[in-house]
C-alpha cells in the first residue's frame, strides 16, 4: 500500500508541477502481487546522492546509466556514464571488485584496432590522437560471456557527439579492456548475434547501425565491415564551441536493437521517427518499418513475442514473433503495421529499459518519470505490482535465475540519480522459473555444441538425411510431391474402371 501511495504522489507532482519529484526507495520495502505470483523486496541500494548514509555510500556511482549480469551470474556491470567508469560488483554479496577507467592518453596505440576506414574525424582532424574519457552507456556480452563490449555516448572532447566515438572491449575474466575500437557518433545500443559472429552498434547519433565482424577468438582479428543507414544517414555540422542537446538533435534517435532468432534481421527502434526499422543482415540493407507503434525505446524477444518499452506513454507493447516476421517480409522499404496490432500494458510514464524473469511470465520495466519499477504480467497483459526505485530509473537487468533485479538511475536536470537500487525477486511458482532456466541452460549448451561442430568439421555441414545437402532437399521433395500425385490419379483410374 505504501508503494502505490508514493507512485500516486509522484504522478499527482507530475501532473500538477510539470516535472517529476524526487523520489527516494527504502530498504526493506516489498511489493506483492494480488494472486501471490510475485513479490519484490528491496534489498540493498549502492548511491551516492547522500554522503551521510556510509552503509550504502558508493562513490563510483556517477549517473549510472546500464546494468549487465554476467551470463553465468557471479558478477555484474553497472556502466556508470559521468564517471566514465565500468564499476564491477560479485552477485553473492553485491560487494565492489573492481572499477575499469575509461580514460585514455590516446585514441592510437597497441591497445587499439587500426582504423577502419569508415569512421573519420571530419570536426577534429586530430581527433584520433587526441586524449579523452569514454562515457559507457550500453553493453552486451559476446563469446558466452568472455567480453564484455561498452560503447561511449561520446569521446569528451567532442562536445556535440559529431565525430567517431569508441567502444571498450572488456575481458570478463580479468576485467579489464584488452581491445578499443573506433565507433560512428553516438552510440548508444550495442547488440551480439545468436551465432557469435556479429556485433551492432546504433548510432543515435546519425541513424546509421555499424556491422563488427567477430568471428573467431582473436579479439586483434575482430575488425568493422560496414554500416547501415536507417531511412537516410544523418548529417551532422554542430557547432565545435557551444553545446546543443544531442538527446533530441539525433534525427530518428535509434535506440532497442534485436536480432531476430535467425540472426537473417536487424529491428531497431525509432524514438524518434516511429515505427521499428528492420534491417536484412544478408543482404546488407534497411528493408523498412514496423508501425503501429511510436517513440519505442528498449526491444526484446522472448518466448514468442516481441516486447517494446514505449518512453512517453509509458506502455509496454508485445506482438508473437511469427507476425512480426510475416510483416518484416512483405516490406519493401515502405512501413506496415503488424497483423492483429499491439497488445498493450499500460505502465508507469518514462518506460526505458525491460527485462523478462527466465519463465517469461513476468516482464519488469524501470520507469522514469514516476520512479518506479513495474511488473508486467504477460499472461494477461496487465500490471501486476509496482515499487518505488530511487529517482530516475533508465537501466535494468535480471540475473540468469531470475532472483536479484538490478535498476540504475540517473539524474534529471542535476536532481535525484546516482544510484543502484537491488531488488530479490520471489515468484509463487518458484518451480516454473527453475525450469526455464533448465530449458534455457540446455538451449545454450546445444548452440554452443552446434557451434563446435560447425568449426571443427566444415564439411559436415553440408551432410544431411539420406545423403542428400540441403540444397537438394527442395528438389527431392517437389520430387516425392508429383510422384504421389501420379499414384493417386492412377489409383482414380482403376477405381473407376471397377
Amino acid at each position: 500500500m505504501k508503494a502505490f501511495f508514493t507512485i500516486l504522489f509522484a504522478l499527482i507532482v507530475l501532473v500538477v508541477l510539470g516535472q517529476p519529484p524526487v523520489v527516494h526507495s527504502s530498504i526493506g520495502q516489498s511489493s506483492t502481487s494480488a494472486d501471490g505470483g510475485i513479490t519484490i523486496t528491496n534489498i540493498g541500494k549502492k548511491q551516492q546522492f547522500d554522503w551521510r548514509d556510509k552503509a550504502t555510500l558508493d562513490t563510483d556511482v556517477f549517473s549510472p546509466k546500464s546494468v549487465n549480469f554476467l551470463p553465468d551470474g557471479t558478477k555484474y556491470y553497472v556502466n556508470s556514464l559521468e564517471g566514465c567508469a565500468t564499476v564491477v560488483y560479485r552477485t553473492s554479496d553485491n560487494e565492489k571488485v573492481k572499477v575499469i577507467p575509461h580514460r585514455f592518453k590516446s585514441g592510437t596505440g597497441p591497445l587499439w584496432a587500426e582504423p577502419s576506414g569508415i569512421y573519420r574525424f571530419t570536426h577534429y582532424p586530430d581527433g584520433a590522437s587526441r586524449a579523452f574519457s569514454g562515457k559507457p552507456v550500453e553493453g552486451c556480452f559476446s563469446h558466452g560471456g568472455r567480453y564484455l563490449w561498452v560503447p561511449y555516448y561520446r569521446r569528451t572532447f567532442d562536445i556535440n557527439a559529431q565525430d567517431p566515438s569508441a567502444l571498450a572491449i572488456i575481458d570478463t575474466q580479468a576485467d579489464s579492456i584488452v581491445r578499443m575500437m573506433e565507433t560512428g557518433p553516438l552510440p548508444k545500443m550495442i547488440a551480439c548475434s545468436h551465432d557469435n559472429k556479429t556485433i551492432v552498434v546504433t548510432h543515435w547519433g546519425n541513424n546509421t547501425v555499424g556491422l563488427i565482424d567477430i568471428t573467431g577468438d582473436d579479439p586483434t582479428k575482430w575488425h568493422h565491415t560496414t554500416y547501415i543507414a536507417i531511412d537516410h544517414e544523418l548529417q551532422l555540422n554542430f557547432s565545435l564551441t557551444s553545446e546543443v542537446n544531442r538527446d533530441v538533435n539525433s534525427g530518428l534517435m535509434l535506440r532497442g536493437t534485436v536480432f531476430t532468432a535467425d540472426d537473417h534481421y536487424l529491428l531497431v527502434s525509432c524514438m524518434g521517427g516511429g515505427g521499428i526499422a528492420v534491417v536484412d543482415l544478408q543482404n546488407k540493407k534497411y528493408v523498412g518499418k514496423i508501425g503501429g507503434i511510436s517513440n519505442a525505446r528498449h526491444l526484446i524477444i522472448n518466448h514468442g513475442f516481441l516486447y517494446a518499452s514505449v518512453n512517453a506513454a509509458g506502455l509496454v507493447q508485445r506482438s508473437p514473433i511469427d507476425k512480426v516476421m510475416k510483416t518484416i517480409s512483405q516490406l519493401n522499404g515502405n512501413i506496415l503495421n503488424v497483423e492483429g496490432g499491439w497488445q498493450v500494458c499500460h505502465v508507469g510514464g518514462g518506460a526505458r529499459t525491460i527485462e523478462a524473469s527466465p519463465s517469461g511470465r513476468w516482464v519488469f520495466a524501470a520507469c522514469n518519470s514516476v520512479s518506479a519499477l513495474y511488473v508486467v504480467d504477460t499472461q494477461t497483459m496487465t500490471v501486476a505490482t509496482q515499487i518505488p526505485v530511487d529517482s530516475y530509473p533508465v537501466g535494468l537487468d535480471i540475473s540468469r535465475d531470475g532472483h536479484l533485479l538490478v535498476v540504475t538511475s540517473q539524474a534529471r536536470n542535476y536532481k535525484g540519480g546516482n544510484a543502484v537500487n537491488l531488488f530479490r525477486v520471489e515468484y509463487g511458482n518458484e518451480e516454473a522459473e527453475a525450469n526455464a532456466l533448465t530449458e534455457l541452460s540446455q538451449q545454450s549448451d546445444s548452440i554452443a555444441d552446434a557451434e563446435t561442430a560447425n568449426d571443427g568439421d566444415k564439411n559436415n555441414h553440408d551432410k544431411t538425411f539420406l545423403g542428400l545437402t540441403a540444397s537438394q532437399w527442395p528438389i527431392a521433395g517437389m520430387a516425392a510431391v508429383l510422384a504421389l500425385l501420379f499414384i493417386i490419379f492412377i489409383l482414380r483410374l482403376i477405381i473407376r474402371k471397377k
